[in-house]
């Protein structure tokens, strides 16, 4: 798994001029899944992206959580987080797993983040999304387990 993380005061994405997901101050999550990924990974992944402390304290550190700020998750299925352009001009996306595999463990994690209290919002599987962030910092991580 593949996170591009995001320090946001709002994000939002949308489908066909739709707003399908919206956020105020958090995190704006780009996830990849590739073929080895688990069920027991995806946990640890969203234990780990709601603890992230990369949110500044009263003496501008960052130190804080999305939890301990109170913030919102937006999370975006990105499969070419997985492209590969090392031969070529054109990225092959191979590492990525196949929808039938990346959904169920996509709407797992999604679960998973949910479960810790923290609001979330997602994208919408497999379609052209168009995400706008406003980033906070700006604050951008990539986390891969």
């Amino acid at each position: 798994m593949k996170l591009v993380v995001q320090r946001v005061g709002m994000a939002a994405v949308s489908v066909d001029g739709e707003m399908v997901g919206q956020i105020g101050s958090g995190l704006c999550v780009l996830v990849g899944i590739t073929h080895d990924d688990t069920s027991e990974g995806i946990q640890k992944m969203a234990e780990k992206l709601v603890k992230l402390r990369i949110f500044n304290d009263d003496e501008d550190k960052m130190n804080l959580s999305v939890q301990d700020i109170q913030g919102e998750v937006l999370l975006v299925s990105q499969f070419t987080l997985y492209g590969d352009a090392r031969k070529g001009n054109r990225p092959s996306f191979v590492n990525a797993a196949r929808p039938e595999q990346a959904l169920p463990l996509f709407t797992e994690f999604v679960e998973a983040v949910a479960l810790t209290g923290v609001p979330v919002a997602t994208g919408q599987f497999g379609a052209d999304m168009k995400v706008m962030i406003a980033n906070d910092g700006p604050v951008t991580l990539i986390l891969e387990g």
